[in-house]
Order: C-alpha cells, then structure tokens, then sequence
C-alpha cells in the first residue's frame, strides 16, 4: 500500500462485524470531501456543527443549521419533502418522538425490540427482533470488553469519536439500517493502540508515526476489500505488517426488516 503519501490503510465493520477492510489511496479522484476543520461562530458564540469540505465550500446538515440558530426543520417520508419553518423554535426530534438517543461517547448501545431509531432520510426504523443479537452470521457471543492498555495510550493524539449515523435503505427487496457502532469503533482503536505498542518500529523519540482516525473518508471506500468477522488478532496482525500506516476505522451494525441476519448453523 506504498505510495507517495505514504502507507495508509482503513478498516471498517459492518453488520455487527461485517468486515474488516484494506484500502490504499484513490488516484485521480475527481471528488472528494473532509471533514472542515473551520471554526463556525453564531450570534459571535462558537457552535458544534459537523461540516465537510467539497470543492472548497463547506456542507453541513441543515437540521444542525436549524438547531445552531433557531429554526426547525423536519422530513416528510411519504411526499420526500424537506419542510423548514422558520417561525417555529427547533425541537429534537429524537426526543420528542420516543425514539432512541444514540450514545455519542462511545458507550456501548444494546437494542432492545420495539426500539425506534432516527434515521438519516427523517424515518424511525423499528428494531423488532433482538434474540440474534448475541448468535448471528457476525457473531457468536456478546460483543467483549474494551481491551485494557498494554502501553501509554496517552503518546496518541486525543481521540475523536464519530457522531452516530444511521442510513435508511428502502426498496422491494426490504427495509434496512446501517447503524454506525460507536463503541466498536473504540474498540478496534484500543486494539491498535496496544498493537502499535508492541512494534519499536512504529515509534520515533517516543512517539507513535501512525496515526489512526476514526471515520474512512469517502474517496477510499471504493477502493476497499472486506473480510469478515473482525477480531482483534486479525487487526493486530494488519498493524504488525504496517506498523507505520494511517489508519481509518468505522463500524456500522445491519439490520433487515428490523432484524440481524440469519443465526448461525
């Protein structure tokens, strides 16, 4: 994955480890968008807003835009209609509404059935059935521990957690959520942590050369090879054969129908 930036390679799980994915650097991409590091002031007070840099311009959600100054802004499914008015104070929805608040410090989410989560497009996807949760084609067993440090994990930079994200896809063939798992993400960044720990290699006057970030932009998703399920002796090997890379991890949970996929046999 040698190139003139450098080794990087990304990682992503989906299902509840779906895969785990390699991917080296686009060549040429016509399109591509980061994360914004511009800093976005209202009323002269700074405010959180996740926005991503395309062709120079920064994109954010206009639901964030609504709740930063003021305005509300909602989804009708069945007409596909964005609705802003502006005359009427904003309210989370989430709350509003019953469905569930994801946890954004990487705490571990366990869905329960009759669950409703928001989704990206406005819709509440109903988890019906967890009895697979634990014995499903990903797994076979509760999702384990965070794994305890076996070096410094203060020498990495501070860490960002992703926001949840959940994407709605709906056509003949059923109704599916990819979920973004927060705590997997901590997960697989602990076991690169401890994994870099483990090769002198990977270090310069006490500092790790790899870096590690917590979302896979856009232009390497295409360009990935999945495997499945993640674990962490796999993931420990990728960093031993890479111990100088730029790492990018994501993890997102399936359902279909409002369930996991089959168990296993």
């Amino acid at each position: 994955m040698k190139n003139s930036r450098g080794k990087e390679a990304a990682v992503v799980a989906s299902g509840i480890l779906l895969g785990v994915a390699i991917a080296a650097p686009a060549a040429g991409a016509a399109l591509t968008a980061q994360q914004s590091t511009q800093k976005i002031v209202v009323d002269g007070q700074p405010v959180q807003i996740e926005a991503y840099s395309i062709n120079g311009s920064n994109y954010c959600k206009l639901r964030d835009v609504g709740k930063a100054v003021g305005f509300h802004v909602s989804y009708d499914a069945l007409t596909n209609t964005v609705r802003i008015n502006t005359n009427e104070a904003y309210e989370d929805e989430t709350a509003a509404s019953g469905t569930v608040k994801l946890p954004t410090d990487g705490s571990q989410y366990v869905p329960q059935a009759g669950d409703r989560i928001l989704c990206n497009d406005g819709t509440e996807y109903e988890i019906k059935d967890v009895s697979r949760l634990d014995n499903n084609v990903y797994q076979a067993a509760k999702l384990p521990a965070l794994p305890a440090p076996s070096c410094d994990w203060s020498k990495f930079p501070t860490l960002t957690l992703p926001e949840p994200e959940t994407r709605h896809y709906h056509d003949q063939y059923g109704d599916d959520l990819f979920m973004r798992n927060v705590y997997e993400v901590r997960r697989m960044v602990c076991t690169i942590y401890n994994a870099l720990g483990e090769e002198p290699s990977a270090w310069r006057d006490g500092k790790p050369l790899a870096t590690v970030e917590t979302i896979i932009p856009p232009e390497y998703e295409a360009y990935t090879a999945k495997f499945w399920p993640w674990n962490e002796s796999n993931l420990t090997d990728l960093v031993h054969s890479r111990p100088n890379s730029r790492y990018f991890v994501d993890a997102f949970e399936f359902y279909h129908d409002g369930v996991l996929p089959i168990l296993r046999t």
